[in-house]
């Protein structure tokens, strides 16, 4: 994985807002409508080719396909792995945190924030969220059946990379505790449930790995999940996410760290985030994850701040950080010199070498959710990029 060794790197975290051409059919399937599974292939290969190349165009180092294809960052892997079967069809709009993760949707109403603030949540989700994956459920032997619909994948990114002038390509893939929690009715045990969901997915890691990409480990559950257990304390909540760091690692331990990268956050959503857990309550535990760099929120308002904890936290030997230095949630275009000052902070506190600045969290990660309008993030990119600049003139 190519680092900041001679100047400022640049990322984000993945997702990118699907064009209408993509989103209405995925929509459409969402549904339960039959739709033309060719012309979807034929349009997310359009998108795919026009958001790499935009990607090069606003100046970006280290780019995705923009998860064109996925119904989400979560729900893509209904269609890729076998055991689980659908429920009931939820027109619940919180149900949109499911897919495999049915768990996700099931206890959505013990979060915190929800609990707190539900008429906001109430009024914003209709709007904002996509409709839902119906709920799913192990009831049967977990394997991977997704190879056709990932090589599809990798073999339409690396042909929208040709010419592009980027320095490298990353694939997100979702964690194994992010799959299907809560929701065994085949395995004896939550260990041996665990174990089939981290050997399934195995199989999508070596293959992303093996086509020349970065593969990003889509880890939410390491920060976000703190808000499913109401009144949990803190160090038992250090116990859950460290069991699913170890089940992470077992799902890589074949892979060179080098070649990957992990991304926790404390969920996608415009709301307060009060009850966030502190990134230096659980930083120690992350950092004992394999892949070589984590990315994380930085930029937002309820955790900006947490540059700090880099200054009480030794980053091993070896990792690297990218931390957010745009707001995934706000139509706020930063400026590049504010985005400048953020990457400067990290950087005389880690060193310039192991930082790669990118966004808070991803800008499309449900097909159909627009938080932040498009043209605005291709701003904010920009902006991004513009700053890596400006930072660079000031670190060498």
């Amino acid at each position: 994985m190519k680092t900041s060794t001679e100047r400022i790197l640049t990322t984000h975290v993945g997702s990118i807002p699907r064009p209408d051409s993509v989103r209405s059919l995925l929509r459409a399937r969402l549904s339960g409508q039959p739709i033309d599974e060719g012309e979807l292939a034929a349009r997310a290969t359009e998108a795919v080719a026009d958001v790499v190349r935009r990607q090069g165009e606003v100046g970006l180092d280290v780019v995705s396909d923009g998860e064109m294809s996925k119904t989400s960052f979560l729900g893509y892997t209904d269609a890729r792995l076998t055991g689980f079967v659908s429920t009931t069809v939820s027109t619940d709009p919180s149900a949109a945190l499911t897919g495999a993760g049915g768990a996700w949707a099931r206890r959505v109403d013990s979060r915190r924030e929800w609990r707190a603030f539900r008429e906001y949540y109430t009024e914003y989700l209709p709007r904002e969220m996509p409709l839902a994956t119906p709920p799913t459920v192990c009831e049967g032997p977990i394997a991977y059946k997704g190879q056709a619909l990932l090589q599809n994948d990798l073999t339409t990114f690396k042909a929208a990379l040709h010419g592009v002038p980027v320095a490298e390509a990353f694939v997100p893939a979702i964690a194994p505790a992010m799959v299907g929690r809560g929701q065994n009715r085949y395995y004896k045990t939550e260990e041996e449930y665990v174990v089939a969901i981290a050997e399934a997915l195995r199989t999508e890691y070596r293959a992303i790995v093996d086509a020349g990409f970065i593969l990003q480990l889509d880890c939410p559950d390491l920060a976000m999940s703190y808000a499913l257990y109401p009144g949990i304390g803190i160090a038992d909540y250090r116990k859950i996410i460290a069991l699913n760091v170890e089940a992470l690692n077992q799902s890589i331990k074949d892979l060179p760290a080098d070649r990957m990268r992990m991304h926790v956050c404390w969920g996608s959503t415009l709301g307060p985030h009060h009850g966030d857990v502190p990134l230096k309550d659980i930083v120690d535990i992350i950092l004992k994850a394999k892949p070589q760099a984590v990315s994380f929120p930085g930029a937002n308002p309820r955790h900006g701040h947490e540059w700090k904890v880099w200054q009480d936290v030794k980053l091993p030997d070896g990792k690297a950080i990218i931390p957010g230095v745009i707001d995934s949630t706000s139509n706020f275009v930063e400026h590049p010199e504010l985005v400048a000052d953020r990457i400067v902070q990290y950087a005389k506190v880690v060193g310039r070498e192991n930082v790669i600045p990118g966004a808070d969290c991803g800008f499309g990660t449900f097909a159909g959710r627009v938080q932040v309008d498009t043209k605005i993030v291709w701003m904010k990119l920009a902006s991004l990029s513009e700053g890596a600049r400006l930072a660079t003139r000031q670190l060498w």
